[in-house]
Formats: C-alpha cells, sequence, structure tokens
C-alpha cells in the first residue's frame, strides 16, 4: 500500500504541474497576443508608414510596453521613454566628439547608465538608457544618424502598444485576476481542508506536507498584487473596460486585509504543526473552523469578482467562530490557543473585507475573547 502511494505521488504532481502551466497560459496568452498585434502593427507605422531607418526599436518598444501591463503600465512606459531619450543625449552627444568603435561604446553605455543613476532612474531606465547606447556606440560614423529615429522609432512603439491594449485588445480585467488569484486562492483553500483533516487525525506527515504547500504558493501569491494593478489601470484607461472599474477597486482595496489574512492563516497552520508535534489534546470543532475558514476564503474571493455582496462569505466566516467557541469549551492547550487567535484575527479580517467596521469585526470575531 506503500508503495503504491509513493507511485502515485509523481503522477499527482506532474497533474498538478500540468494544470499550473494550463492555468499561466490561459492567464497570459492575451498578452501574448497582444504584444505579436503590437509588433507587427510598429514594424509596419515605422517602417512602411515613416520609413525610418533600423525601424527594429518600435515592434521592441510595442513588446516591452505590452510587457509592462503585468504591474504599473504608465510608469513603466514613462520609464522605457526616459531611458531611450537619456540613452540618445548622452550616447549621440558624446560619439559626435570621440568617434565609435569597441572602446567607446564601453565609455558610452558606462557613462548613460550612470547619468541614469544620477536622475535616480530605475534598473528599467538603466536598461533603456545602456541598449541605446550600445545601439549607436555601434554605429559607423559613415552611417546615418540614428538618434533621432531611435526616439521616434520608441514613440511609435509605445504609442501603438497603448491603443492595442487598452482599444483594440485590451484585457478583460475581471477574468484576468480571477485567472491569476483564482489558483492560489483555490490552493489556500485546499491546504487548509488538508490542515484540517490532519488534525482530525492527527497526521503529523499530512500537516507538515500542506505548510510546505501552502509555502510554495507564496510566490504565486505575490504575483497576483502585479496583476491586480494591471487590472485596475485597464479598468481605469480603457473606455470599453470602464464598467469593470467599482469591481475591481472594491477587489484593489480588500487586497490588504487578503493579504493579512493570507500571513495569518500560514502562521496558523505552522502553530497546529507544532500542537501535533507537542502531542496536544485537540477539540474537533477546531480542525472544522478551520476547513470552514478556507471555504470562507474562497467565497469571499469568488463574491468579489461576480459584483456580489459577500453575504455568503461572511455567514460561513461567523460560522468558523462558532466552531471556534465550541472547541474553546472544550479546552485547548498552549499551541492549540495560538492556533485559535490566529482564526479569530484571520476571521477579523475576513469580516472588514465584507463590508464590517474594523470594531464590529473585531467584536464578532472574538479577538478579546479568553481562549
Amino acid at each position: 500500500m506503500r508503495g503504491r502511494r509513493r507511485g502515485a505521488q509523481p503522477a499527482e504532481s506532474a497533474l498538478r504541474e500540468g494544470r499550473e502551466a494550463y492555468e499561466r497560459l490561459r492567464t497570459y496568452l492575451i498578452l501574448a497576443v497582444q504584444a505579436g498585434v503590437a509588433a507587427g502593427l510598429a514594424w509596419f507605422v515605422a517602417s512602411d508608414v515613416l520609413h525610418n531607418p533600423q525601424p527594429l526599436f518600435a515592434p521592441a518598444a510595442a513588446v516591452g510596453t505590452i510587457a509592462a501591463a503585468v504591474g504599473n503600465r504608465a510608469r513603466r512606459t514613462l520609464e522605457l521613454l526616459a531611458g531611450v531619450i537619456l540613452g540618445v543625449l548622452v550616447g549621440n552627444g558624446i560619439i559626435q566628439f570621440i568617434g565609435a568603435g569597441p572602446i567607446q561604446t564601453g565609455l558610452v553605455v558606462a557613462l548613460a547608465i550612470s547619468a541614469a543613476a544620477v536622475f535616480r532612474g530605475t534598473g528599467a531606465v538603466m536598461v533603456q538608457a545602456g541598449s541605446t547606447a550600445v545601439l549607436l556606440g555601434t554605429v559607423s560614423p559613415d552611417r546615418p544618424d540614428l538618434a533621432v529615429p531611435r526616439t521616434a522609432n520608441a514613440l511609435v512603439g509605445v504609442v501603438v502598444a497603448i491603443v492595442v491594449a487598452l482599444l483594440i485588445l485590451p484585457l478583460n480585467p475581471v477574468r484576468i485576476v480571477h485567472r491569476a488569484a483564482g489558483p492560489t486562492v483555490d490552493a489556500i483553500a485546499r491546504e487548509m481542508t488538508a490542515i484540517a483533516n490532519a488534525l482530525a487525525h492527527r497526521d503529523v506527515r499530512q500537516a507538515e506536507d500542506a505548510l510546505r504547500r501552502l509555502r510554495a504558493a507564496e510566490a504565486k501569491r505575490r504575483n497576483t498584487a502585479d496583476v491586480v494593478a494591471a487590472a485596475c489601470e485597464v479598468a481605469i484607461l480603457s473606455p470599453w473596460r470602464r464598467r469593470r472599474l467599482g469591481i475591481m477597486r472594491r477587489y484593489a482595496r480588500a487586497a490588504e486585509h487578503l493579504e493579512l489574512a493570507y500571513t495569518s492563516s500560514r502562521e496558523m497552520v505552522q502553530w497546529a504543526v507544532s500542537a501535533l508535534h507537542a502531542r496536544e489534546t485537540l477539540p474537533g470543532g477546531l480542525s472544522t473552523a478551520i476547513e470552514h475558514f478556507g471555504q470562507a476564503f474562497r467565497l469571499l474571493h469568488r463574491d468579489f469578482l461576480a459584483g456580489r455582496e459577500p453575504d455568503r462569505a461572511r455567514k460561513r466566516a461567523l460560522q468558523v467562530i462558532s466552531d471556534i467557541n465550541e472547541a474553546c469549551a472544550e479546552g485547548v492547550e498552549s499551541s492549540g490557543a495560538v492556533v485559535v487567535s490566529q482564526l479569530r484575527v484571520v476571521v477579523s479580517q475576513l469580516l472588514q473585507v465584507s463590508g464590517l467596521p474594523q470594531t464590529e469585526a473585531n467584536q464578532q470575531a472574538g479577538l478579546n475573547a479568553d481562549v
């Protein structure tokens, strides 16, 4: 039986990796399509309409602007342009005096990046300034001046990318957030069920596995903040997605509480594992409360993206408090008491997200109760 279980684990892991890869593809496929359309249009405008020499940078700038959709597009677009302009000013100005060549290229790149640092440019500004300086530094003196065309191509790429991203193929902000954050939320809910089962059966190994998977979800959860920011930006700037703005703003306001709820839930699982290691007596209501918390977390996420009042999530969160009170009536020991305290904290966060004031949410969660 044990050998069969070990043999099933690689298959389950491969299936999980396949699902995650599919979800990533669904999330970022629209960005890939946007980048392809923007690159083709930018090349056409720069080469066939404006007849700029070396039009390659127009599609490159377009792709860079589309890629900035995963985060703050407006800021990163300005960084791209600032880097190009700074690289042109420094590179072209110096090469007029010292000529082109390997030594000159190295000197120009160093000076361009140094200038970006002096003006408090970010890493993106430094990269663009350096890459522009490389292009200018490797152009032989008998070639036409590429400073102006390079800047013009950057502007073409940025403008085309913005048109594609906001008018031609705008993201559906709600769908993007659902696909980006949904798997992480579902994973957290699954691990709450797993830790609840581990407590019910006093299975230390299962509890440790759940904690390990919860920690592994950390990197995915961090990406959600960038995706939410990009989705809100699309809802604000795209006339076709403006009706989603209310939902996205509510979700963005809820993100801080969800972040705290995640952190507290991870700490709660750590203390639950400690309780199992210490062989503490844990009441059955505690495992039920943890499972109900995972369900409330998932319901809250879905209610927000559906534009519904989170009544179901609030009701399930209050059920967690009822479960906790029953567990406390049976008695909990030291690590179990910390688990109870963390549960009360996460329930308060969920109730605040659902619309309750902080004082009322803390009171409902029983944060002042003796556990």
